[in-house]
């Protein structure tokens, strides 16, 4: 049985299709995840394709 660690609270969590969750270990996990990214807590970097180097404008 495969386990992994809640990316919340760091609890163990049974990685099965029965754990509606997975990989957070209850909805309030999964619900304080959700908050951090509408609150901008996480943030994935941008990559600047090569025409948005050529437009000024885009890289504001």
């Amino acid at each position: 049985m495969t386990t992994v660690a809640c990316p919340t609270c760091a609890a163990e969590v049974i990685w099965t299709p029965e754990n509606a969750f997975r990989p957070f270990c209850s909805n309030r996990c999964k619900q304080i995840d959700l908050g951090a990214w509408a609150e901008e807590k996480y943030t994935i970097p941008a990559v600047n394709l090569p025409e948005d180097v050529d437009n000024p404008d885009l890289l504001q």
